[in-house]
């Protein structure tokens, strides 16, 4: 049973990292890069749901763990949205839309059952050290929405 020890070895902060960076980069191209409003806060909001999952790895006790864990899945519901807003400025693809979109539908499926897991767990306080093997990130389906990636998804041609 491997302990979680750090905020950099959990699933879901890999893959909200790994979220943070693909949107960023897209939004340095074509006329995403000019739609300053957008682009600025779809990168606050990508960028906050990995922010928000360190910082409450730091605090003291659970139920802070738990509160920021909630803002985490606000944001990465803000970037869906967001990514909806791109789309419509066709900024992006509808590829692009698709895969970012499962990300973060991914990364809240993950969060979500990261809260149900502490939620059930014994330990309360500065301790509370989460396991893997304690941390399922239940999913309700069995579906694997994540396509391999090499480093960036593709920009719209």
């Amino acid at each position: 049973m491997a302990k979680i020890n750090r905020f950099e070895d959990l699933e879901v902060w890999k893959l909200s990292r790994k979220l943070a960076e693909d949107i960023f980069w897209l939004t340095q191209e074509g006329s995403f890069s000019k739609d300053f409003e957008l682009k600025n806060q779809i990168n606050r909001a990508s960028g906050s749901i990995m922010d928000n999952i360190a910082e409450g790895f730091g605090r003291a006790n659970r139920a802070e763990f738990i509160l920021f864990l909630g803002y985490s899945t606000g944001s990465g519901t803000e970037v869906k949205s967001q990514l909806y807003r791109a789309l419509d400025r066709q900024h992006i693809s509808q590829e692009q839309f698709e895969l970012l979109y499962s990300m973060a539908d991914r990364v809240g499926k993950m969060l979500f059952g990261l809260i149900q897991s502490l939620k059930k767990s014994p330990v309360r306080g500065l301790k509370y050290k989460v396991s893997e093997d304690e941390v399922t990130y239940e999913i309700e389906e069995d579906v694997d929405l994540l396509p391999k990636i090499e480093n960036r998804i593709p920009l719209k041609t």
